[in-house]
């Protein structure tokens, strides 16, 4: 009887056991869920630059000529494929693959800090315009000093955020995107300034 009653009681622990692990499970895939479920590409800029702290913090401006936003990052006319390559490096056929962006860089010299976000028209493309971006950024003439640092990070599989920049600002700000999206993966990151 007690050898019963032992086995009984070992294998409600292990039903318990188990129902935990599942309950561990399906609230790590609901958190993981969670932080894709981003609303647009002004979003997920917003969203980094809210986590800076006042000393942390330099002039930037948003958006695009037409849209610009002071001390924030703002919209990105998607349909205007000349600015998106002159402002943030999308080449004219990868700004056919996104249907929203979003933008900050540093107000004195973009050189020194330029971000862009994208939503991806189709998720399949997200690979190619990361390419794409990397690529274009990486054969710029610059004028007015080289930025050091290019990252392409992408958002599950419908964001990509690109920045370039001084490398000490580039990789602060790659650290709180990826601490705000844990889901963030950082496809390339390269050194501009050799």
């Amino acid at each position: 009887m007690k050898k019963f009653a032992i086995l009984a009681l070992c294998g409600a622990m292990m039903f318990s056991l188990a129902a935990c692990g599942k309950e561990e499970k399906k609230e790590s895939t609901e958190a993981t869920e969670e932080a894709v479920a981003i609303t647009d590409s002004l979003e997920v800029l917003t969203t980094v630059w809210g986590t800076y702290g006042d000393e942390e913090k330099f002039a930037v401006a948003g958006g695009d000529y037409n849209n610009s936003v002071m001390d924030a990052p703002g919209k990105f006319d998607v349909t205007d494929a000349v600015t998106l390559d002159t402002m943030l490096g999308v080449p004219e056929d990868g700004a056919a693959l996104i249907d929203d962006a979003a933008s900050i860089m540093h107000m004195m010299n973009a050189n020194t800090f330029t971000a862009g976000a994208y939503h991806m028209a189709d998720a399949a493309n997200q690979e190619d315009f990361c390419t794409k971006l990397k690529d274009n950024i990486l054969n710029r003439q610059w004028m007015c000093g080289f930025p050091d640092t290019l990252i392409v990070v992408t958002i599950g599989d419908e964001y990509v955020v690109s920045a370039f920049g001084a490398a000490d600002v580039i990789e602060t700000f790659k650290t709180k995107l990826t601490t705000e999206y844990p889901m963030a993966e950082v496809m390339f990151e390269e050194n501009l300034a050799q």
